[in-house]
């Protein structure tokens, strides 16, 4: 794995300052973000706080869709599914 510098502009203030920024391609591909945390839940509301601690963001409150079965968290895009909507394990 490799890192390559790309160029950025960082606005400071009211003036617009060139920067650079450290780029992680792999095989030429750049990398995609990881996925998401998933987490099965057996309530149709769920709190989430990102569970770093100091960390993490405020506590909100989320309502899974009874016709969806999964709800994300807008701060740090966790997953929530209800085990309805899960399968079997095998």
């Amino acid at each position: 794995m490799r890192s390559v510098e790309a160029p950025l502009a960082v606005a400071v203030g009211m003036t617009i300052m060139p920067c650079t920024r450290a780029v992680r391609r792999e095989e030429g591909m750049p990398m995609t973000p990881d996925a998401p945390e998933t987490e099965v839940v057996n309530s149709w509301k769920v709190a989430c706080d990102g569970g770093e601690g100091a960390l993490g963001h405020p506590r909100v409150w989320l309502s899974i869709p009874e016709d969806r079965g999964w709800v994300e968290c807008g701060y740090c895009d966790k997953r929530y599914v209800h085990e309805s909507r899960v399968g079997p394990a095998r």
